[in-house]
């Protein structure tokens, strides 16, 4: 049997920033080592806070390459009011990239 990379898991998201995408509560089946392609949901690790503290696991939107480094990714909030995205901590390494949404298993099953 061949060598499968792609590993599944599941993520709860928790906070605003995605609504009305995704909300609270919302169960995602996401896939850790998955290729990043712009307009992909994706859980990621934010840079530490201005105080140096390590912040959350977040998910959010991708939506391309930093124009001013292709080589990391623009991540943004579908919220405007709500959450930290690169337009407040910059983009991100692909490493900080940690899994992409496959597909909303609950409330109600749909692919995002």
């Amino acid at each position: 049997m061949p060598y499968l990379p792609f590993r599944f898991r599941l993520v709860q998201v928790a906070g605003h920033s995605m609504e009305p995408t995704l909300c609270p509560g919302d169960l995602l089946l996401v896939r850790v080592g998955a290729p990043v392609r712009p307009d992909r949901i994706a859980v990621v690790q934010l840079p530490p806070d201005a105080h140096g503290q390590p912040r959350p696991v977040a998910v959010k939107r991708v939506t391309g390459h930093d124009p001013a480094d292709p080589t990391r990714w623009w991540v943004e909030r579908d919220n405007p009011r709500v959450g930290v995205d690169s337009w407040l901590v910059g983009s991100l390494h692909p490493t900080e990239v940690l899994a992409i949404a496959v597909m909303r298993l609950w409330p109600r099953p749909r692919r995002v």
